[in-house]
């Protein structure tokens, strides 16, 4: 197994605490040694032991791979004109959801294996190495399971949605989709998913349909994951907290109890900021629950309606200058938080057995990433063998991507 010392390294966050100062585990003039998989020692760089080969990091920042937690990659066709529309204020009907179900179903599974990994490329490129991915795009038993198989091709962390929203041929008929959902379908998916998720929401699924849905993939194996409270306070984060699922999604609209719960629960808040950036919503409150003690992750969420971004450095710098979090705030909770949504410790630090998930930027500081928006800084990514389905990946204009 080849060994990797990674040598003058100016500023290292490593998410661990007992490495360096912070809750960052912040080092400075720092060095590391990986092997294929793993993070095998960290330390100053004058005290670098040997290895097989040596990577010049030339002052700059090393960050732990982004952890992106919610991310709806697998689908066909576009959103712009619904965009575009709500951007100027014009009433616009194209079908939301529904569009891109009509899309998804029509695609060929090399259309969508292509496009997925397109995005994949984009996320890995600006240094996501953990990405979950959702199903959700086709809402029939056949089709979800197609999008569960071409998710696996791609990443471990597969969730079933076939909660998503009610399909137009049972929009008559809401309890025969209820009981497709947690009978035949997820009969079909789970064997094929780590997780299932459902969006309990107003315009989805209510509160009992979704504790119905939620009830029987917890009997089927998967662990729980909620779309809650985008919409309004509709019971989602209650729900999500009683059932012990890993993470509610979105969190726009929170009461003091919802508050209060998640502080008191394991389930990660996962704020969306992308979405709300695209649909000229509110921000979610992420200074309320990072003060008060609640687990907060950022993530892409990914997906061609209400927020088509790519991009994880893109969401931090939003959450910095929007939803107002301090910038180690937000690296944290872009990676060691969304690990924590994941239920994952494995990932999302830089601590001695962690993944070897190593991000090198070209910039001097980590905060780079807030403090030059839109700027390509990631130089380049390292990725530990078998955390990504997908073995063949290429370098990217601006750096690398390979594997320890």
């Amino acid at each position: 197994m080849t060994t990797r010392v990674i040598k003058n390294i100016g500023e290292l966050t490593t998410n661990d605490p007992t490495v360096g100062t912070g809750a960052t585990g912040r080092l400075h003039d720092a060095a590391m040694v990986i092997d294929d998989a793993h993070v095998l020692w960290v330390g100053p760089n004058a005290q670098a032991p040997a290895a097989d080969e040596m990577i010049d990091a030339q002052e700059s920042a090393v960050i732990p791979g982004f952890v992106d937690s919610h991310t709806h990659l697998v689908f066909a066709g576009e959103r712009s004109g619904e965009f575009e529309a709500r951007m100027s204020g014009t009433p616009y009907d194209g079908g939301g959801i529904s569009n891109t179900v009509a899309s998804t179903r029509a695609a060929s599974s090399d259309e969508l294996r292509r496009s997925t990994e397109k995005r994949l490329r984009e996320l890995r490129g600006g240094g996501a190495t953990t990405v979950e991915i959702k199903s959700g795009y086709a809402l029939n038993v056949e089709g979800e399971s197609r999008l569960i198989d071409i998710a696996n091709e791609f990443s471990d962390e597969v969730t079933f949605l076939g909660a998503h929203v009610v399909p137009e041929e049972y929009a008559r008929d809401r309890e025969g989709y209820v009981d497709l959902v947690r009978g035949s379908m997820l009969a079909t998916c789970a064997p094929k998913s780590k997780w299932a998720d459902v969006f309990c929401d107003q315009g989805a699924f209510d509160v009992d349909e979704s504790r119905a849905i939620l009830t029987a993939a917890k009997s089927a194996g998967l662990q729980l994951r909620v779309h809650g409270n985008q919409l309004g306070t509709t019971g989602g984060v209650a729900l999500a907290v009683a059932m012990d699922a890993a993470s509610v999604d979105h969190c726009t609209f929170l009461s003091d109890d919802d508050v209060d719960q998640l502080c008191a629960s394991q389930t990660v808040a996962t704020l969306l900021p992308g979405a709300d950036f695209s649909t000229r919503a509110d921000y979610s409150s992420a200074r309320r629950l990072r003060d008060r003690g609640a687990i907060v992750a950022l993530a892409t969420d990914c997906n061609p309606g209400t927020s088509y971004v790519t991009s994880m450095p893109f969401v931090l710098a939003i959450a910095v200058r929007d939803m107002r979090m301090d910038f180690d705030d937000a690296l944290w909770s872009a990676t060691r938080g969304g690990a924590a949504a994941l239920r994952r410790d494995d990932v999302g630090h830089l601590g001695v057995g962690a993944r070897a998930d190593v991000v090198i930027l070209d910039a001097p500081r980590a905060v780079h990433l807030a403090y030059r928006p839109g700027t390509s800084i990631v130089r380049r990514v390292i990725v530990a063998e078998g955390n990504w389905s997908s073995a063949s990946w290429s370098s990217r204009a601006h750096g690398t991507i390979d594997d320890a």
